[in-house]
């Protein structure tokens, strides 16, 4: 049984992430999340940061990484 990932289109996309909108570089069917490696299928894709152009599986995941690049956001004000 093939998945959804396996077969001729199962590449990685290549993507520059955008301000609200990506653009596909290199054609594929999916990116890989930066911290967590999970597939994410393009049609799924919705967290990401423009300045680090790197794709998130869900907004958790790009929270806990902004925070991490950003230790200050962890002060209370």
């Amino acid at each position: 049984m093939m998945n959804r990932f396996e077969g001729p289109g199962s590449r990685e996309a290549r993507i520059r992430y955008l301000d609200g909108d990506f653009q596909v570089t290199s054609p594929g069917s999916f990116v890989r999340c930066a911290v967590t490696g999970e597939s994410i299928p393009l049609d799924e894709l919705k967290y990401w940061s423009v300045a680090r152009q790197e794709p998130y599986r869900d907004a958790a995941v790009s929270l806990a990484r902004e925070i991490d690049m950003n230790p200050d956001l962890r002060k209370r004000k």
